[in-house]
């Protein structure tokens, strides 16, 4: 089973700007997308990370070197991606 720590939801009726649900994965639900793409880009340990001080703080900003490392790291997989893409394309006209 899946656990994923609680979210944050934008919510107009809670005057701190933020309500929390926990949200448990059943066995026989597909995997969120999002977390496919975290799962591979390598950096599901920055956003656990991320996920773990929202759960702890409840407020973004006293989570901001935990967000910063997980931005950077996402960067950083999409900086590799692209790169690799490139490298593909010119690989491929190189053969025609």
């Amino acid at each position: 089973m899946f656990h994923r720590l609680p979210v944050p939801r934008m919510s107009t009726s809670a005057p701190q700007g933020h309500t929390w649900t926990q949200w448990v994965k059943k066995e026989d639900e597909e995997e969120d997308p999002l977390d496919q793409l975290i799962s591979r880009s390598g950096c599901a340990a920055s956003h656990f990370a991320v996920q773990e001080c929202m759960a702890q703080h409840q407020d973004w900003r006293q989570c901001q070197p935990q967000v910063q490392a997980f931005k950077d790291c996402m960067s950083e997989q999409q900086s590799r991606r692209r790169e690799e893409l490139q490298r593909r394309k010119e690989q491929a006209s190189a053969h025609h």
